[in-house]
């Protein structure tokens, strides 16, 4: 009966601990300087990113051409810097547009 009631005077004292002083609610926070703020929506070039930066997914077994434009869809729905529609190629390669309309729409539904 001890060690349960020490137990659980232990686990209560850990949960009420805090990781340091609250911000008081008198003082106004500091604005962050220009170079730290993030923008609502996130810049990138143009055109397709380069192979080592772009986000990896499991698509082993389809053509190349379907897991690009799965990527660039998928990465599209969700709002990233990644996101891109290759226009010239979503017009002229059916993988590509099947791949790109596939995970804009399953990437989509997940948000």
């Amino acid at each position: 009966m001890f060690r349960i009631l020490a137990m659980l005077l232990i686990v209560f004292s850990v949960g009420c601990t805090t990781t340091g002083p609250l911000p008081s609610p008198t003082k106004p926070a500091k604005p962050l300087p220009e170079s730290q703020t993030t923008p609502t929506q996130p810049q990138r070039p143009a055109g397709p990113l380069p192979p080592s930066t772009r986000p990896t997914y499991n698509l082993s077994g389809y053509p190349p051409a379907t897991r690009e434009g799965y990527i660039d869809g998928c990465e599209t729905a969700k709002k990233t810097r990644y996101g891109y529609k290759d226009e010239q190629r979503y017009l002229s390669d059916s993988q590509y547009r099947m791949g790109w309309d596939d995970g804009f729409a399953i990437c989509q539904m997940r948000r």
